[in-house]
């Protein structure tokens, strides 16, 4: 079996890792550096649980080789909370009650925090576009959308306003 080595930044930490070439970058964030927030759904890009960033884009991370990571930035779940402060975005679903079992919301908040990076007062539609790869059996969606638009900065203050 072919090993790599390959040097990641995860959750803002540098690790350097022997892998094999096999390994996805899901478990490598599970099995190597115990990042468990990261869920294994389908482990067919379907289902959305595995979501990350890496260099700021939402993946599929049970799709990506961990060797792809090699020189890039990945952020996690865990690494929305540094220090156990929860981000607005996590905040938001907790006071939506956006969360059930859980098994998705990992995913979910990876996806709705690309989107809001990249455009900080999405509409109901481009939440919805955002988080057409992550599957929620519990929730309905309702409240996920209802917590990403809470946590958007509203346009005045993106704007320097207010």
């Amino acid at each position: 079996m072919a090993y790599h080595s390959i040097t990641v930044t995860v959750n803002g930490a540098r690790e350097r890792l022997d892998i094999p070439s096999h390994m996805t970058l899901l478990q490598m964030l599970r099995e190597k550096l115990a990042l468990t927030g990261t869920k294994n759904g389908c482990e067919a890009g379907e289902c959305g649980a595995c979501t990350v960033l890496v260099d700021g884009e939402a993946v599929n991370s049970c799709l990506t080789l961990a060797v792809e990571v090699d020189g890039r930035e990945v952020l996690t779940v865990e690494g929305l909370a540094p220090e156990g402060q929860l981000s607005p975005l996590q905040e938001a679903f907790v006071e939506h009650n956006a969360i059930q079992c859980g098994y998705c919301t990992p995913g979910m908040l990876m996806s709705a925090t690309a989107l809001l990076k990249r455009h900080p007062h999405p509409t109901e539609e481009e939440i919805k576009e955002a988080l057409v790869g992550n599957l929620c059996r519990c929730t309905g969606y309702v409240r996920i959308i209802q917590a990403v638009l809470a946590a958007a900065v509203p346009a005045a203050e993106d704007e320097g306003g207010a």
